[in-house]
């Protein structure tokens, strides 16, 4: 499975083509999803702009989106970054009447257990979001674990070696584990095609966009998030 990043954090001064508000994702969605994608995860934004997981907010961009892909699976981040921040922003999320098919929820994050609960008890997915060896440990212990959609690797370092000697210490936890939750392994700015290549050869899921990165496997800038997935899907045939 391919899924589309669209615009994470970013802003318009990383790539020109990053959509911010509800009709430029559901726009992006669209191409991405005529490219090759089969899942989305976007990060809605408010008035200014800003990340935002306000009920308002997130209403908008999922159902513009739907409009756009219909049946096609929508996730958004939890991340402790997001306005409220911290703790504070279980309360929006307490208040989401439209609801994502998935979130992804990062095991660094001190309330991730809590997080993981509320998000379940509204009948929302989760993607465990690992990034280290510790976050699998953790991850692995709770007793929410097994009912998650699947565990997210997400690899941060930049140097290519490094970020495989992770992921691949991160997936013996889960192994050990017995864990059969599905897998989607992905990268960050350098290593974004390490890993997706990685991913391809592993047999997991993986994702590619701008929130992600904004070049291509040749190095060139990509024109759009639906150029990345083009590149990417191609790139897969390989394997």
């Amino acid at each position: 499975m391919l899924q589309a990043c669209l615009n994470g954090g970013r802003t318009r001064d990383f790539h020109a083509a990053v959509p911010l508000t509800a009709a430029e994702l559901a726009h992006d969605a669209a191409q991405s999803v005529a490219a090759g994608a089969r899942e989305l995860h976007v990060h809605p934004r408010g008035a200014d702009g800003a990340e935002s997981l306000e009920p308002d907010d997130v209403a908008e961009a999922i159902l513009a989106i739907r409009s756009s892909v219909p049946g096609i699976p929508i996730g958004l981040s939890t991340h402790w970054r997001i306005p409220p921040g911290g703790k504070a922003r279980q309360r929006p999320i307490e208040q989401w009447s439209v609801l994502p098919d998935y979130v992804s929820i990062n095991l660094v994050e001190v309330d991730a257990a809590e997080m993981i609960s509320l998000v379940m008890g509204k009948g929302i997915g989760v993607e465990a979001g690992i990034w280290s060896v510790s976050d699998a440990e953790r991850f692995v212990a709770l007793p929410d674990a097994p009912r998650c959609l699947r565990v997210l690797i997400e690899i941060n370092e930049q140097d290519a070696e490094e970020g495989l000697s992770v992921a691949t210490g991160i997936i013996s936890v889960l192994q050990q584990a017995d864990f059969s939750l599905p897998i989607l392994l992905h990268g960050d700015e350098a290593s974004v095609w390490p890993m997706f290549r990685e991913a391809m050869a592993r047999g997991y899921d993986s994702r590619i966009g701008l929130e992600d990165g904004r070049l291509l496997p040749s190095g060139k800038r990509a024109a759009d998030n639906a150029d990345i997935v083009r590149a990417a899907v191609l790139l897969a045939r390989a394997y």
